[in-house]
């Protein structure tokens, strides 16, 4: 097919792009080439918020028809959490036919090589970016995140978390040189002469699995990662997910067929409800690379039995925070009040458990006893979603009725000290919003054990008190080994507490933030500086996003002749 994007222009516009990426995953510093305010989108935001929001308006009702092969059928059904029928429809596959389709553009894609494999998937992603706003408006009503967050994680981070795949995927792409002169001295007689040549080849087709919380965050990395180092990738969205990774899907096609590679590259798998194609799929011998995002039942089962795939998987985990003392009482409260609040602890790395001395904490205002902290802590959450249109900014809306199961369930599991309450959302009276609960428990009692050792997805917290902070340590270390944490926090004014909580996470591979008392919380990653987990604890066997998660979607094939 004629290609409208040349390789050249292309490379011209997404060159230095990719070289700024590679310089930050060097530096670790800050830098996002993704705007994260709406008013960067326009002259004043608005427009542009406009615009967005009526094309995802417009979406409401059709058909988004991909152009796919193998199409059997239309499936839809998805319901915000806001209360809104989207009423969508997607191509539904055969896999008999949709999946050899995938497989036969491959060679092409292979023999591109990695700088505009590169090039195509920059490509993709600033068409995305462009419609940063219909993006978001598509993640606010699949995931229940409140605009703000949606626009933010749902389009700008998740577009930078992409561009970080596709920057590790080409540096270890770009390891091994393409040709090689290799000449071996024999002495007297003529040297061995060999011409090599080194090719990355991909396994064959990536699947992504996408979760309901972030589909794009979550899922644009394995998506980019696998289409960046030569692999076809189908894309299986929750089925409450569905559109942000069916327009994703959508552009993708566009680009690849503008760029004269076969669009079935990128293809779509949504599925008729209940019918549960992951296990499928998962298992079938075209697939060959797994990413998945969600409950730790499915991901054990897919790194168990999905033996011919690699399989990428991010699950669920127990998040800790000990609170042993502070500088800045107040800073820590804050902090923490918002952190236990986002996106209504919807969040795989909100923290869950609070570890605090049961004789009390230093802090710069004082002694400060454990029921002083846990009431502290419940009455910065009460202030902080007070007012209920600052409350729905904040909490979005509760994304599924197990969360709220959860939730509810929580309030008999201990004495509470802050109570969960309704938040009515005057734009969306259909949607479920709900504060945070706190409740406290002794770490020191079986019975609460069962408790705050499992994790509670959803805004749920345990205020767990302690003995002392070497029993927080231990708590955190078997909590981390046994049953993995995305993250851990620390409050501490003490070195040698400081030292064992952070010997705790490198021996057991948790990512360990100090106290955060400021404008950066613990359940936030940066891309191309922070690491979203560390694929060392049962929490996750991956980290978003690192050499490691890029690496094995290829191999280097060697060819050599004589010189």
């Amino acid at each position: 097919m004629a290609a409208e994007l040349t390789a050249h222009q292309l490379i011209a516009r997404h060159r230095p792009t990719l070289d700024l990426a590679l310089e930050t995953i060097r530096t670790r510093a800050y830098w996002s080439p993704h705007p994260e305010h709406p008013k960067a989108y326009g002259e004043n935001g608005s427009l542009d918020t406009a615009a967005g929001k009526a094309a995802f308006d417009a979406l409401h009702g059709t058909r988004l028809d991909l152009g796919q092969p193998g199409t059997d059928g239309w499936v839809g059904g998805e319901v915000s959490p806001y209360g809104v029928e989207l009423g969508v429809e997607y191509p539904h596959a055969d896999l008999d036919v949709l999946l050899p389709a995938m497989r036969a553009g491959q060679k092409a894609w292979r023999d591109a090589g990695a700088e505009l494999r590169a090039m195509v998937c920059l490509e993709i992603l600033g068409r995305i970016a462009a419609r940063t706003m219909e993006f978001a408006q598509a993640v606010m009503h699949t995931s229940g995140q409140a605009f703000m967050m949606a626009f933010q994680a749902g389009g700008p981070h998740a577009q930078d978390r992409g561009m970080e795949a596709v920057a590790y995927a080409y540096v270890e792409q770009s390891r091994t040189p393409e040709t090689a002169e290799w000449t071996k001295p024999q002495g007297k007689r003529d040297p061995l002469a060999l011409t090599k040549r080194f090719t990355p080849v991909p396994r064959g087709i990536g699947l992504v699995i996408g979760c309901n919380t972030f589909p794009t965050w979550n899922g644009y990395p394995g998506l980019f990662a696998s289409l960046a180092t030569g692999n076809a990738v189908l894309v299986k969205p929750h089925p409450r997910a569905v559109l942000p990774l069916a327009l994703t899907v959508q552009v993708a096609r566009d680009v690849l067929t503008e760029a004269g590679f076969d669009p079935n590259l990128v293809a779509l798998a949504a599925e008729r409800p209940g019918e549960g194609i992951a296990k499928t799929l998962a298992t079938r011998p075209e697939i060959r690379v797994i990413d998945y995002t969600g409950s730790t039942a499915f991901g054990d089962w897919l790194e168990a039995n999905a033996r011919q795939a690699q399989v990428y998987t991010e699950k669920a985990g127990v998040n800790t925070v000990i609170v042993e003392s502070t500088d800045d009482y107040q800073g820590m409260l804050a902090n923490l009040a918002f952190s236990l609040s986002l996106y209504s602890g919807q969040m795989c790395t909100t923290p869950q458990n609070l570890l605090i001395p049961r004789d009390g904490i230093r802090t710069d205002q004082g002694a400060k006893s454990y029921d002083e902290v846990t009431a502290d802590l419940a009455r910065a959450v009460d202030g902080l979603l007070g007012d209920d249109a600052r409350a729905n900014a904040l909490l979005g809306a509760i994304v599924n009725p197990d969360v709220k199961a959860r939730l509810e369930a929580a309030a008999g599991l201990g004495e509470v000290a802050l109570a969960s309450r309704e938040v009515t959302n005057p734009e969306f009276p259909g949607a479920v919003v709900r504060t945070p609960v706190i409740v406290m428990l002794d770490g020191a009692k079986p019975e609460d054990e069962a408790a705050y050792t499992s994790e509670c997805f959803g805004p749920v917290s345990f205020a767990v008190a302690v003995d002392s902070a070497d029993h927080a340590v231990r708590l955190l270390r078997r909590s981390v080994r046994e049953k993995g944490a995305m993250t851990v926090g620390a409050y501490t004014t003490d070195p040698e507490v400081e030292e064992a909580v952070q010997e705790v996470c490198l021996d057991e591979a948790a990512q360990l933030s100090l106290n955060l008392t400021g404008g950066v919380y613990v359940n936030q990653t940066a891309a191309f500086s922070d690491f979203h987990g560390s694929g060392g604890n049962p929490a996750a066997n991956a980290a978003l996003c690192d050499g490691a998660f890029v690496a094995n979607r290829f191999r280097v094939v060697e060819v050599r002749r004589p010189a």
